[in-house]
């Protein structure tokens, strides 16, 4: 073939071979460019099934218009010769690239970038590759990566081919459902490409065989070697995403492409927000509950968070925030994926069991590493008892991981906040109603802890969560003196009670920031800081009262340790985006704001009524440049919760940064009208300098007191 001409291409070499022909280097003599000429094997011209096939993967790349996708330039017959002509891409397949060894970090994720844009124009026309493996995907010289071969495309949906089998070394990519014959969607080029992933990080492949059905039966029922023992280098957010792109359950994994180019994407960003430690870490996980009503998972989520907040206080011990820990609720996930993707070294599972006045509680210790139990307990008490339990739990936890206490730590773990059971169920209950955020749910979280107290008068969690309520009750929903007073008051009350009470000094710190004691709140930030390092609210409330006060660069530095306390809170990152954007650090702003977008689509995952979580994404997108997206979520926030006061004020702001004014003023108007009136805020918010102008506006600002 070398030297002949077909057609109007002259053939210069043989590039290499494949199932169904050869591919050579050719000049177009015509155009005078360089292209790749793909034969279909001669004795492969007879069958029509790979003749069709042969045809498809012309049509189907010809549809691509993508950089990352090798360009169709035409199909032909010439001679008895069938051949496709596309762009010649000078450069190593990635199976070479990857053949003596992992590759680094930075190139890797570069890559996988590349094929998944590439991928998502494909799927965005409805192609399913099918076929997605290192040797299908070439890096030129410059470090662009394309994909080839799409004779396996197929929309959505389709039935998988034993075709698949006749091509050495695709085994290894397939997707379980590929393996098992079944239709298939988008899903099966996530999986393939996490499998690239893998080999780009590892240079191994994670199934291996000595022949097909060895490799098959490892994809369906053996677990790979976990790419963060073979890589400990790599940072978290990259093992999560290999882990979550291969998750043998299809329902586990990335559901779109653009999902997992977003984490690809952002993959940098996370390594930045988080902070790194040398001590032990753990996830206390959410309990589950087994009692015979299921009506007990206030109670099981109350244990599990009592048990994280003991913990917070051993300095030599890093545990995971209730936010992180909690996301993983309801999900049925292999314990150490969860202690892989949490980024801690073991993992607390357990169940409670309560009938009528007995508990049965059951716990244990998962090494992340190695899956081994490292503990495990059983408790049969009465609910009286929990105290004790939970007690026995974190100091168990605290031995498994052997770290020693200090005797002021031996004394926190043995505290207990109250000695009446009726009113701890009452405090949690509290709790779970305030985590809600909503007006009414925030109404019933006032009122448990009013039970709360009313049953244990020297309850000062209790005080210091009515404190939060009153204050969260005034800033969002009845800007009245009264909430403020009952704020203040219930926060002065904790602090009698529990002078050394960090939630106590955080919660009074708030209710005196807003009624503008800016410097008396502080100094209860500070005290609060300095007894939990660990309390998010500490930091995130003294951001906010910073950002009150005009002071962006402080608060800047306070959201960001509220970010590093709690990284996957879904609020903090959105408003420490925003405090950058006004500080016009345009590049910390969007970084943020990505890490803002990624957890607030975890937040709606598991709470799509959230409207507070609805606005936070309606204003990132909106940040990110996709206005008409933004929009269409403020539109929702809105028609999710039109009295909540906030949530309107979001959605004015949202508006207004995506230049429609007239709308934005009518939304501030309304949120004025629902009962938002924290001028200081206003104020100083930067959403809103496009309407200052506005007469309207104005009026109503100055209406204000």
């Amino acid at each position: 073939m070398i030297g002949r001409i077909v057609s109007h291409y002259k053939i210069l070499e043989k590039l290499g071979e494949g199932g169904m022909g050869d591919v050579y280097r050719a000049e177009d003599v015509k155009l005078r460019r360089p292209v790749a000429l793909k034969f279909l094997r001669s004795g492969l011209l007879d069958d029509q099934t790979q003749k069709k096939r042969f045809v498809n993967e012309a049509q189907a790349a010809a549809a691509l218009d993508h950089p990352n996708i090798c360009a169709v330039y035409e199909i032909d017959e010439v001679d008895g010769l069938t051949f496709i002509a596309m762009s010649y891409a000078d450069g190593e397949n990635l199976s070479e690239k990857t053949h003596s060894g992992g590759i680094e970090l930075d190139e890797a994720l570069d890559i996988a970038r590349q094929v998944a844009r590439g991928l998502k124009a494909a799927h965005e026309h409805g192609i399913v590759h099918r076929d997605i493996k290192s040797s299908n995907i070439i890096v030129t010289r410059d470090g662009t990566a394309k994909i080839l071969d799409f004779g396996l495309a197929t929309s959505a949906g389709g039935a998988s081919h034993s075709l698949i089998l006749s091509s050495s070394g695709t085994v290894s990519y397939m997707s379980p459902e590929q393996a098992r014959g079944d239709d298939i969607d988008f899903r099966t080029d996530i999986w393939s490409l996490g499998v690239c992933m893998y080999e780009m990080l590892t240079g191994r492949l994670p199934f291996e065989g000595g022949y097909h059905q060895a490799v098959i039966y490892s994809i369906l029922n053996q677990e790979p070697e976990p790419i963060s023992e073979l890589r400990p280098d790599l940072p978290l957010s990259v093992v999560n995403i290999v882990e979550k792109s291969m998750a043998r359950n299809r329902d586990d994994r990335y559901q779109n492409i653009s999902d997992m180019l977003f984490d690809l994407e952002t993959a940098d960003d996370m390594k930045l927000a988080r902070a790194e430690s040398d001590h032990p870490s753990v996830a206390v996980l959410p309990f589950v509950d087994m009692s015979p009503d299921k009506d007990q998972e206030y109670f099981c989520d109350g244990i599990a968070e009592e048990i994280i907040n003991a913990l917070t206080k051993v300095a030599g011990l890093d545990v995971a925030s209730r936010t992180s820990s909690f996301s993983f609720k309801t999900r049925n996930v292999d314990i150490r994926t969860i202690g892989r993707r949490i980024g801690v070294d073991a993992v607390m599972e357990g169940s409670v069991r309560k009938v009528k006045n007995r508990l049965r509680i059951n716990a244990q210790i998962v090494s992340v590493a190695d899956g081994y139990h490292i503990w495990s307990g059983q408790f049969d008490r009465e609910v009286e008892d929990v105290f004790s339990i939970q007690e026995e739990i974190a100091q168990n936890i605290v031995a498994a991981m052997e770290v020693e206490l200090s005797d002021k730590e031996k004394l926190a773990l043995e505290t207990s906040p109250t000695d009446d059971i009726d009113a701890y169920v009452y405090y949690l209950r509290g709790r779970s109603f305030f985590y809600q955020s909503k007006r009414i749910s925030i109404y019933y979280a006032i009122e448990m802890f009013t039970h709360a107290t009313g049953r244990d008068p020297d309850y000062a969690l209790a005080y210091a969560g009515l404190a939060d309520c009153y204050s969260y009750f005034y800033m969002y929903f009845d800007r009245s003196e009264e909430n403020l007073a009952k704020a203040q008051e219930a926060g002065r009350k904790a602090l009698e009670l529990q002078p050394n009470l960090a939630e106590a000094h955080a919660a009074y710190g708030f209710a005196l920031s807003l009624n503008k004691q800016y410097d008396d709140a502080e100094k209860h930030f500070e005290k609060a800081i300095e007894l939990n390092p660990r309390l998010f609210e500490s930091y995130y409330y003294y951001a906010r009262t910073c950002f009150a006060r005009g002071e962006k660069k402080r608060a800047a530095q306070y959201y960001e340790r509220a970010c590093l306390v709690d990284p996957d809170n879904h609020q903090a990152p959105n408003l420490l985006g925003f405090t950058y954007r006004c500080l016009g650090e345009d590049d910390k702003s969007k970084m943020w704001y990505r890490i803002a977008l990624k957890n607030v689509n975890k937040r709606l995952e598991f709470h799509p009524d959230d409207s507070r979580a609805v606005y936070l994404k309606s204003a990132t997108l909106i940040e990110l440049g996709q206005h008409e997206e933004g929009l269409k979520w403020a539109d929702k926030a809105f028609e999710t919760d039109p009295r909540d006061p906030y949530i309107v004020y979001g959605v004015a702001c949202s508006y207004s940064r995506a230049g429609k004014v007239e709308n934005a003023v009518d939304y501030f108007e309304k949120s004025v009208l629902c009962g938002f009136a924290h001028k200081d805020w206003i104020e100083h918010d930067d959403d809103l300098d496009p309407l200052r102008d506005h007469p309207r506006f104005k009026a109503i600002l100055d209406g204000m007191e």
